[in-house]
């Protein structure tokens, strides 16, 4: 089992022809290092296809997945938002099927309006 203590969302998105010597140089580019157990989501302009980079500490793993209709809702490269952000498990879990993440913890309580 691979183990991922920590998951980072690149803002940016990346030509999904790169394999997992460009995708890590995009992490060094934007984070400054690539740090074991650390994982790194990228995807493409359509927000269609996505890939995980994972260094274990040993070696690289890269996983990617694609939706067949719609697309995953990811954060655009706009002013304000950062070049990377840093996901929680139930974040990511919600991301990898398509789900608004940004807006779990509005969504866990239900209120009068």
């Amino acid at each position: 089992m691979i183990r991922i203590d920590a998951l980072w969302l690149c803002a940016a998105p990346v030509d999904m022809r790169c394999g997992t010597e460009r995708l890590l140089a995009h992490v060094i580019t934007t984070l400054g290092a690539a740090r074991a157990h650390h994982g790194y989501l990228f995807c493409n302009a359509r927000a269609s296809r996505m890939k995980l980079v994972v260094h274990d500490g040993f070696g690289v793993w890269c996983a990617a997945r694609r939706l067949n209709a719609g697309g995953f809702v990811w954060t655009g490269k706009t002013a304000g938002v950062p070049a990377a952000l840093q996901l929680t498990r139930e974040q990511f879990d919600a991301l990898v099927v398509g789900l608004p993440w940004q807006r779990l913890s509005d969504m866990q309580v239900i209120c009068r309006a």
